[in-house]
């Protein structure tokens, strides 16, 4: 198997050569939130959409229909370097912020040493994490986004937004959790892209 992804503007494109390259119009099957594609040369594709489209978008244009939709996004990225925290609306980024926040790695020490390295690193990772909160309560709570969108470090995600000043943006429906770098300015610029773009697993 072999993963690609398509970028959201690019999809109805590279499906119409996904055809043309393995001898004409696919077969489409909606399998969960995948639709598959199998050409008839036994060649499949199965697109999974970065947002989770809707039950009834069972077939190829409905779902390009759905993933070609402008939407207005709230972005919370956090990892050990840094955090940032972005809106993005209809493919461009309104408004953002990026800062730094150092959390020391995990140590070999053992005994006392490990035990003052973990209790360091954990106030660390609190620092971090407040300072991500606060950024993303004056930027984002009151944006009036339509789904939020995460990335980086998994528990420092969480435990941000389990800030009560946040709790209105984590009830939002999720989009992609972005696997990415320390998320920097050059990051944040490349959001609109990252957010809409769509895995596709092929074989053969």
């Amino acid at each position: 198997m072999r993963t690609v992804q398509v970028g959201a503007a690019r999809l109805a494109r590279w499906c119409a050569g996904f055809a043309q390259r393995h001898g004409g119009e696919p077969a489409v099957e909606r399998r969960g939130t995948r639709l598959v594609l199998t050409a008839p040369d036994g060649a499949t594709a199965q697109l999974e959409p970065a947002f989770p489209p809707p039950d009834d978008a069972t077939d190829l244009a409905s779902v390009l229909a759905w993933v070609a939709q402008p939407r207005r996004c709230a972005v919370v990225l956090v990892r050990r370097g840094g955090y940032a925290c972005a809106l993005v609306d209809e493919g461009r980024v309104s408004v953002s912020k990026v800062g730094t926040r150092y959390v020391q790695g995990r140590t070999a020490a053992g005994g006392w040493s490990q035990q003052r390295f973990a209790r360091r690193r954990d106030n660390q990772a609190r620092d971090l994490a407040g300072a991500a909160a606060d950024v993303a309560a004056r930027l984002l709570v009151g944006a009036d986004a339509g789904w939020l969108v995460t990335g980086g470090d998994k528990p420092l995600v969480a435990e941000v937004l389990a800030d009560p000043r946040l709790a209105r943006l984590a009830r939002l429906p999720r989009g992609p959790h972005l696997a990415l770098g320390d998320p920097r300015s050059d990051v944040v610029r490349s959001l609109p892209e990252l957010i809409g773009a769509v895995r596709v697993d092929l074989e053969p």
